[in-house]
């Protein structure tokens, strides 16, 4: 097979990785890709929401199957526009991707099916927004109703905060126009996890757990990122939690997006608040995670293709996914600044350390080829993740690849998954 991925970040690299292992896959393309796919895929100068280009380009290749990672082109509707064109592309279509589109759409959906999530109101008017937050319980949360680069949510400690978040989303418009409609919502306590699937539009088969790292520092302090780093699985997901999403969440989730008209087929992100009343939906995104994609894929099993394309092809139930049994840690080298100012064009050394490295994996987010030279060209450049037996040695083994990467402003948490050890029981009753 031909494959064609759309996207140029960590999640990516680890989509190109895995698909790399097929022996179904004859060639890869990436667009527009970074320095690291091209290890695995010819990079191809076209942008992820340049949808014409991109078919036009799957048609001349004859391209097998386009797999999208990103969210953007998803909810701006490329699976639409390659399927229009006879081309076939895994994805969910646009009425299936506004699940992560719109965070007030994915809210109305929980409660008009019993979905469990946080309490909440959704505001398109700056005023009557304000109005509210003054009678409101602190903390709170606001979330820009669209997308925003995982950034778009405000955890507000008092009202004067509260009200300085609804100046920055929806008067300043500090999001663009995801900030257009506000969701104001219960504050919710408890462990986050992530569990990301597969879907085909009736059958759901969820891959191993994961947790994320959002903060930009140490002790989830500082601004919220696209991620600092992940890992798998998450010791505070057990059997009985998963028993529960299964029939209270996941299931539910796709019979409503079915009924609802807007069939979801491809992956659907679940991140989970784990409270004392059980777990809750935090949010939907309609794409595999970044940096979740980076611990979640190396520990699976399945050919990734037979997978992709039983989602297409509506026949997911004839498939068991299988994860290896034991931990990935991913920890994020950024570049000091992010997510705010950073510099860019930094040279990266240390990067062919990780050959023929089993267990080891650098996953590029933001690096480009500069005079034959791979340098940084984002706030998060690499993902450095490293298997191990458990959590511990995983973890052990991730902080010791961190040290064989160099460029200046190099930057990382060194806390990730540093968690791991405090298990508590959630009461589902």
């Amino acid at each position: 097979m031909k494959i064609l991925i759309v996207g140029s970040g960590g999640r990516e690299h680890a989509i190109a990785w895995k698909v790399a292992q097929s022996e179904k896959a004859e060639q890869i393309f990436c667009a527009p890709g970074n320095a690291g796919i091209a290890e695995y895929a010819q990079c191809v100068d076209i942008g992820a929401m340049e949808f014409e280009k991109l078919a036009a380009f799957a048609q001349e290749k004859e391209i097998d199957l386009t797999i999208v990672g990103m969210d953007d082109p998803l909810v701006g509707g490329i699976v639409d526009v390659f399927e229009q064109k006879g081309l076939r592309v895994f994805g969910p279509r646009k009425n299936a991707a506004i699940l992560e589109g719109s965070k007030a759409f994915s809210k109305d959906l929980m409660k008009k099916y019993h979905i469990p999530t946080a309490a909440y109101e959704t505001f398109d008017d700056a005023e009557a927004a304000v109005k509210y937050l003054q009678t409101a319980s602190y903390p709170i949360v606001l979330k820009a109703d669209g997308l925003a680069l995982g950034k778009g949510v405000l955890i507000c400690q008092t009202e004067e905060e509260a009200l300085d978040g609804v100046r920055q989303i929806m008067l300043d418009k500090k999001f663009g126009a995801a900030g257009n409609q506000l969701v104001v919502e219960e504050f919710m306590t408890g462990r986050e996890v992530s569990v990301l699937s597969f879907v085909d539009g009736k059958t759901i088969r969820t891959m191993t757990s994961a947790q994320d790292h959002k903060r930009a520092k140490d002790g989830d302090q500082g601004l919220n990122t696209g991620g600092m780093g992940t890992f798998s699985p998450s010791p505070f997901y057990t059997e009985e939690i998963d028993r529960f999403c299964q029939e209270h969440i996941y299931q539910p989730t796709v019979d409503a997006m079915a009924a609802e008209g807007r069939p979801f087929v491809g992956i659907i992100f679940f991140g989970l608040m784990l409270t004392e009343d059980g777990p809750k939906v935090l949010e939907y995104n309609a794409r595999f995670g970044d940096p979740e994609a980076q611990v979640v894929l190396p520990r699976m099993k399945n050919d990734i293709l037979d997978v992709m394309n039983a989602c297409i092809d509506g026949n997911l139930d004839q498939v068991e996914l299988e994860f290896e049994d034991n931990a990935a840690v991913c920890v994020v080298l950024a570049s000091e600044g992010y997510p705010l100012e950073y510099q860019k064009g930094l040279p990266i050394a240390g990067l062919e350390k990780f050959k023929n490295k089993e267990g080891y994996y650098v996953f590029h987010a933001g690096t480009k080829y500069v005079d034959g030279q791979i340098v940084t060209a984002g706030g998060r450049v690499l993902g450095v993740t490293a298997k191990g037996a458990d959590l511990k040695q995983a973890r052990k083994n991730a902080y010791q690849a961190v040290e064989w990467v160099s460029f200046d402003n190099k930057y990382c948490r060194s806390d990730i998954g540093k968690a791991i050890d405090e298990v508590k029981e959630i009461n589902l009753d």
